[in-house]
């Protein structure tokens, strides 16, 4: 790492980052409603966005500065393991192709603006809504937190803040000034801002990944070069390799299983897709998003150049953001660095937005104010998404970065545990509520404390997201035990209640409101404001 601040780099990192805040606040004013006091104006950008809009703020949405940085650095310390990301997002596209055009219409006929919102509507069920709704926002607060996490291992390496032995408001500060402005536009602007800052943060993105991936390889001496070098540091140390090792193949296949299953339970993820204007548009982006994918697998190649690049790093995060200072010029250094930051300021305003329409239309309007209006649910939200960012910041400057980075890995746990009820109830109604909600409390409970007992060389407790499955013996990822046991108690109950009649609730929805599309009968194109949180 270079002495004292790099200059230049900063330099292009600020110009970057001050011209995507203009955007965020001129996004206010973009394809503006006359009416912008309700959730499906502010918080899901009047359900209006196109093919490339939506495909634009999927992929800001989904890909991660924590994507960026950290799937390189699995890679970087343990090789092919980390490669578990790339088939993950591959098997994610065939399955979302499958329910959320069904979400997306069943959602639009009856104004839904969360997956609570459909669970509650589906079931009758405002306890399992509830379950639903405290998952999400607390899978969501640990995944905020790491885009946090990200600007921060930018500006580390940059020479800004970090641990220099300042004190902790002169360190922190850059980070600080980058939380407020994300703060300001998102509560100003809502979900049309990162909308709209998904377009620069995803054409750097790309440029950088084109760019990195013909440079580096260039200066290193070849791909050859690269392997080699890097399969000699896994044989030295023992640890990884360029092929996942015989006893950690069940933990790659439940990993990449478990996270493609996961990857849509998240709110943030919903809400991206509810804010599109036709089944045809989410229909679309399933098979266009897969670019992504290559994306991604050509990413995860740079943690293979920064250990042929000699980078040591104590903190495995920082391996690509020392990679890129190492070996661009200093200007275009800073363009990379603008390019992960942008990354984690696009999904952070997201997740913010998606926790936020959680708290306000499944807890506030549910069980504190059910009479509230669209514009005091849209103030409730406004207030609620600063808030979850607040909350984000103290667990970055409060917490271990490991420790952070394993609660992640635990948020993933926890949101797997909605499938049965989010997407079983998208095609079938046999499923109980009661027994939806046995099964979450096992999958909850099962989870937690698997993950709890995992230890690492830093921690004692949630030091990872593997243990051993019951009953086989191999190591696998916890989230999909947890899956697997919520289903098995959810199928079991089922069939208990039915014999013994419980009352089951009332289902708001009919069959055709899941083949629904804009235009239909009694499906309006954009909802109007005053019909939020209403059913037809």
């Amino acid at each position: 790492m270079k002495d004292g601040v790099n200059g230049v780099a900063l330099g292009v990192f600020v110009f970057f980052f001050v011209a995507v805040t203009v955007v965020g606040f001129l996004a206010a004013r973009w394809r503006k409603a006359e009416n912008e006091h309700s959730l499906d104006e502010w918080g899901l950008g009047g359900r209006s966005f196109g093919t490339w809009v939506t495909w634009f703020l999927l992929g800001g949405d989904l890909y991660t500065a924590y994507t960026f940085v950290a799937v390189p650095a699995a890679v970087y310390a343990a090789g092919a393991a980390g490669f578990f990301a790339v088939p993950y997002t591959i098997l994610v596209y065939p399955l979302i192709f499958t329910f959320l055009p069904r979400l997306w219409s069943v959602s639009h006929r009856h104004g839904y603006v969360t997956t609570s919102d459909f669970v509650r509507g589906r079931f009758g069920s405002k306890g399992l809504s509830l379950a639903v709704a405290v998952t999400g926002i607390l899978a969501t607060m640990p995944y905020i937190a790491l885009q946090l996490v990200g600007i921060q291992a930018v500006l580390d390496v940059m020479g800004v803040g970090g641990d220099d032995g300042t004190n902790w408001f002169v360190k922190d500060l850059p980070l600080l000034i980058a939380f407020g402005v994300l703060a300001a536009y998102t509560y100003s602007s809502g979900l049309r801002a990162p909308a709209l800052i998904a377009f620069v943060k995803d054409t750097l993105i790309y440029l950088v990944i084109a760019v990195a991936i013909i440079y580096i390889p260039i200066k290193l001496g070849g791909f050859d070069e690269i392997f080699a070098k890097a399969d000699a540091k896994f044989t030295t140390t023992g640890v990884g390799g360029l092929a996942p090792p015989a006893a950690g193949q069940w933990t790659y296949a439940t990993l990449a299983l478990g996270s493609a299953l996961a990857l849509f339970m998240y709110p943030h993820s919903i809400t991206a897709t509810l804010s599109s204007r036709s089944r045809d548009v989410i229909r679309r982006n399933t098979t266009i998003l897969p670019l992504y994918s290559l994306m991604l697998g050509l990413l995860a190649l740079l943690g293979f150049m920064a250990i042929a690049a000699g980078v040591k790093v104590d903190n495995g995060q920082l391996a690509i953001p020392q990679l890129f200072e190492d070996m661009f010029p200093d200007w275009f250094a800073g363009v990379a660095f603008a390019a992960i930051g942008i990354g984690a300021l696009v999904p952070a305003a997201i997740m913010s937005i998606a926790a936020a329409n959680l708290f306000t239309r499944n807890i506030y309007k549910d069980f504190i104010r059910p009479d509230a209006t669209p514009a005091q649910e849209t103030r409730v939200s406004k207030l609620v998404s600063l808030l979850v960012k607040v909350g984000a910041l103290v667990f970055v400057l409060t917490m271990d970065k490991t420790v952070a980075i394993n609660f992640q890995l635990l948020g993933g746990i926890w949101i797997l545990q909605t499938f049965p009820a989010l997407v079983g109830g998208l095609f079938t109604r046999w499923c109980h509520r009661w027994a939806l909600l046995a099964g979450w409390a096992v999958g909850m409970v099962y989870g937690t404390v698997a993950a709890y007992g995992v230890a690492s060389p830093t921690q004692k407790h949630f030091g990872g997201s593997s243990d051993e499955i019951p009953g086989i013996g191999e190591i696998g990822y916890i989230g999909m035990t947890a899956f697997v046991l919520n289903a098995l108690v959810v199928v079991v109950a089922t069939f208990v209640l039915r014999a013994l009649k419980a009352p089951e609730g009332v289902d708001e929805t009919r069959p055709q409101d899941y083949t629904a599309d804009a235009g239909d009968p009694g499906v309006e194109v954009e909802l109007p404001p005053a019909t939020a949180g209403s059913t037809h």
